[in-house]
């Protein structure tokens, strides 16, 4: 990696502070995890801001010296590659279906493994509709996406057990913890 590129695990955790700051529950705990992600980011020289298309959201990450108070100038940028885009709600590409299918399914196994048939079975359905709905890691559900899955594709599409039904909201929870260790 070039040492003007922004490391991947710094995405990775600015990422996580977004979705964080998207689902507080109150301002002041969203505007914290703001600040520890510009002060993350600056680090490296760089900054973020929330580009709205007409059907996603996306992160973009990119080195502050192409803005100036805020804007970004466009006679400043020199190599695009460097500035890092991470889709936040919408669906994901559906060329890269199979591998986030693949993670999505080792993260079912490692609730099974770890919590029981039940929740395995759960997450397995979870893992099924982010993978085939939205094309993303379980990791990245917001809080609109789960509920769809918990109100309406758990009991239309998953078929399930009444003990199923009775835990599937720790489920979800078990797998969302499970994604992101």
């Amino acid at each position: 990696m070039a040492e003007d590129q922004l490391p991947d695990e710094t995405a990775d955790r600015a990422e996580r502070l977004t979705r964080l700051a998207r689902e507080a529950v109150d301002d002041a705990e969203a505007e914290a995890y703001r600040e520890e992600r510009a002060d993350l980011l600056a680090e490296h020289g760089f900054t973020s801001r929330i580009r709205e298309d007409d059907d996603a959201e996306t992160l973009v990450l990119h080195p502050d010296e192409w803005t100036d108070e805020g804007t970004i100038r466009t006679d400043r940028i020199g190599d695009t590659d460097r500035a890092v885009e991470i889709r936040l709600a919408g669906a994901g590409d559906p060329d890269d279906w199979d591998a986030v299918a693949e993670r999505n399914r080792e993260v079912a196994a490692r609730v099974r493994a770890a919590h029981g048939e039940v929740h395995g079975d759960n997450a397995a359905a979870f893992a099924d509709f982010m993978s085939n709905h939205y094309a993303r890691p379980i990791e990245s559900a917001t809080p609109d996406e789960a509920n769809e899955f918990l109100t309406e594709y758990f009991p239309r599409n998953a078929w399930p057990s009444e003990k199923q039904r009775a835990v599937v909201g720790e489920s979800v929870e078990l797998a969302l913890e499970a994604a992101e260790e």
